[in-house]
């Protein structure tokens, strides 16, 4: 889904909320513990289908206008990907202000935990950037609206390995729709960050046949998978890895990857990757297309985590999960097949799908028919 030009200022973040499309949330809470230095963000975008639901990023914004940006942004991604993954949720998002290396603590974490529990089960969190299982054991020993919890806590544990799981469907979809064959056997396919969902993706490309070419911030990420897999091999980073000769170029880090220089240095006739929030504004879909270049949008195909951690509110069942985040292969085809009928980026119709399911459902809640 596009994400919005930044704008300086709470101005631009207000306008944001209040006057665009990019807006519309039904709620936005800032939060402030001063005992044990918590800011955050709560964004709930959307509860047209159930309770928002999306994770907790713990990350050193420069600024709160930045972090609340973000937290808007991420929390109506939710809202897309929660519909078209099937989920009775809505969408929302929270964010941590801070360095989690620096400030993360027991108390900052218990403090966030009760304001999501003030929120009275509106908002279900998980874990994001920043963020891990054992973090969520903490938050949950204030509200029962927490997931990606550990399994001796009663949760689902990691769910990155469902969300590498579903970024492969959909990779195998984007394959059968560019090659005529759903296998990345004999492809290219460059990983731009292997850190939890992106080495689990790795293990999937290299069990496929795929050739695996792999960059990361951290030296470290990338000597466990090429100690791992020695035919593996690496470049020094993502703008080296666009510009090398790749079948599909998958961005597995932070969002904006695509952008007018990325696109126009891409290689890859195929963009498909976990990193939520991958296009850096609007147009750059269409641009993708234009080159030619078949993209699979990222709320899609990333799905696979947010499966999971739903799944654990009715008591985790991982061949029930992983059922259902195969079937994201069925999606990500779908829209592939709507954007060809309709003449549009894959981006724009997925975007259409699940905005008519938010609207029926809107509809159905009032006894109105959806437009």
């Amino acid at each position: 889904m596009t994400d919005v030009r930044p704008t300086s200022g709470a101005d631009g973040v207000l306008h944001t909320l209040f006057h665009t499309d990019q807006g519309g949330h039904e709620q936005v809470v800032l939060c402030q513990d001063r005992e044990s230095g918590l800011k955050a963000v709560i964004a709930l975008h959307s509860t047209a289908l159930g309770p928002a639901l999306g994770g907790t990023r713990f990350y050193p914004y420069a600024s709160e206008e930045e972090a609340v940006r973000d937290a808007l942004n991420l929390s109506r991604g939710m809202s897309y990907k929660n519909a078209l993954a099937g989920l009775d949720h809505g969408g929302g998002k929270a964010v941590i202000i801070g360095d989690p290396d620096l400030i993360k603590t027991e108390q900052l974490l218990l403090a966030y935990g009760r304001f999501v529990a003030s929120l009275g089960g509106r908002y279900v969190t998980a874990c994001d950037v920043g963020t891990y299982v054992q973090d969520m054991d903490v938050v949950a020993r204030e509200n029962r609206w927490t997931t990606g919890r550990s399994p001796e806590n009663g949760g689902a544990g990691d769910s990155s390995v469902l969300t590498a799981f579903g970024v492969f469907q959909g990779m195998r979809a984007a394959a059968q729709t560019q090659w005529g064959e759903p296998t990345l056997r004999g492809r290219r396919v460059g990983v731009a960050g292997v850190g939890k969902v992106g080495h689990h993706l790795v293990e999937h490309l290299v069990e496929d046949g795929a050739e695996v070419v792999i960059t990361d911030v951290r030296a470290d990420a990338v000597e466990r998978i090429t100690a791992r897999h020695p035919q593996v091999t690496s470049v020094v980073d993502a703008d080296v890895l666009i510009r090398t000769p790749l079948d599909v170029y998958a961005p597995c880090a932070l969002g904006g990857a695509l952008n007018d220089e990325t696109v126009a240095a891409l290689t890859a006739t195929v963009v498909c990757g976990a990193a939520n929030n991958q296009l850096a504004h609007p147009g750059v879909e269409k641009d993708l297309a234009d080159r030619g270049i078949l993209y699979a949008p990222d709320y899609v195909v990333n799905a696979g985590g947010v499966i999971q951690v739903a799944d654990e509110l009715h008591g985790f069942d991982f061949d029930r999960a992983k059922a259902k985040a195969t079937k994201i292969f069925d999606t990500t085809s779908a829209i592939f097949d709507r954007a060809k009928a309709d003449g549009i980026p894959p981006a724009a119709a997925a975007d259409r799908l699940a905005e008519q399911r938010m609207a029926d459902a809107r509809a159905a809640a009032t006894g109105r028919t959806a437009p």
